[in-house]
């Protein structure tokens, strides 16, 4: 029974990181196509599935546990799912304030060609889904390929920063158009950054290591 029940949490969480994955590319795609409406969908219609999905899937986890009482790995996929859960909710409020700044630049001149931030998005993106593929298979080293791949986002990030100081200097007119741009590009790396974190969660899942901070920790067997 619960093995059961867990399998419908590791189907409900799946669903939910393919929402917000979904939320992410509509929001870029509309900023790059200048397609309003697709921003609209991210803002009026997933939003609130992303939500409610992510009050569905706390209860799922507290209801198991108050039932089950699991042990050992079962315990830790739930406790990891209940945090995988909140990462997944942010990630979709994120996916949210990059719809909000596209709905202000595609109504407005571009400062320079979107070069760099569509492959930050590319990367970022596939970092996520990426976390969502480990946690499914259960690989641990794919889900340490994700958290390495932090840097790549990061210096994309860095670099969009100084061309727009260079814009902004040159240009202050551009300089609120500069600010949603560089919004965009924080909110993907902050999307990054949870992304790893769910690809150390995986880790943590299937080896019972920990390997935030730096620390590679191996937890007593059977321990939680």
């Amino acid at each position: 029974m619960l093995a059961e029940k867990l399998n419908k949490l590791k189907e409900k969480i799946v669903e939910q990181g393919n929402l917000v994955e979904s939320m992410i590319e509509k929001s870029i795609r509309g900023l790059l196509t200048r397609d309003k409406a697709l921003l609209i969908d991210v803002l009026q219609v997933d939003e609130p599935r992303a939500n409610e999905m992510e009050i569905e899937i706390d209860e799922m986890c507290v209801n198991l546990i108050a039932r089950f009482h699991p042990e050992a790995k079962d315990l830790r996929t739930i406790i990891m799912i209940l945090k995988m859960n909140n990462d997944l909710e942010r990630i979709g409020d994120m996916a949210v304030n990059i719809s909000e700044s596209a709905l202000f630049l595609i109504e407005r001149p571009q400062v320079k060609p979107l070069i760099d931030l569509p492959k930050m998005a590319e990367e970022t993106i596939q970092m996520l889904k990426d976390s969502i593929d480990s946690f499914i298979k259960g690989d641990s080293n794919l889900a340490k390929n994700v958290c390495e791949r932090d840097d790549i986002v990061d210096a994309y990030r860095d670099q969009i920063l100084r061309e727009l100081i260079t814009y902004m200097i040159s240009d202050p007119t551009t300089i609120e158009r500069a600010i949603h741009i560089e919004r965009i590009s924080r909110n993907l790396e902050r999307i990054a950054d949870l992304a790893t974190n769910i690809g150390e969660d995986v880790v943590y899942i299937v080896e019972g290591k920990v390997i935030k901070h730096g620390r590679y920790k191996e937890t007593e067997q059977g321990g939680v």
